[in-house]
C-alpha cells in the first residue's frame, strides 16, 4: 500500500473538482491522491454534504489530459 502524501493547496487548485452525483450542487473535495499505473493517479473525492466517496483514475501528465483544451484556444506563440 502506498504511503500517504499530503497534497499542497497549489496542487489541489489545479485539479478540477467534480460535482457530487447525489447532491448535484456541491463540488467534491480531493481527499486522497495516490500514484497509479505509470502515468496515472488515483484521486479520491469526498462530498462534504452527503459523504459520498468516489475514486477516479486520471492522467498525471496535464499535457495529456482534458486540461490541455485551453492550448487550442487563445494561446499564441510570441511574435
Amino acid at each position: 500500500m502506498p504511503e500517504y502524501q499530503p497534497v499542497s493547496s497549489a496542487h489541489i487548485a489545479a485539479i478540477e473538482r467534480p460535482r457530487c452525483p447525489d447532491c448535484q450542487q456541491n463540488r467534491m473535495l480531493l481527499s486522497k491522491l495516490e500514484a497509479g499505473p505509470a502515468g496515472f493517479d488515483y484521486r479520491t473525492f469526498e462530498c462534504q454534504r452527503c459523504g459520498r466517496v468516489e475514486t477516479v483514475v486520471i492522467s498525471s501528465d496535464p499535457m495529456k489530459s482534458d486540461a490541455q483544451g485551453w492550448l487550442a484556444g487563445e494561446l499564441k506563440p510570441p511574435t
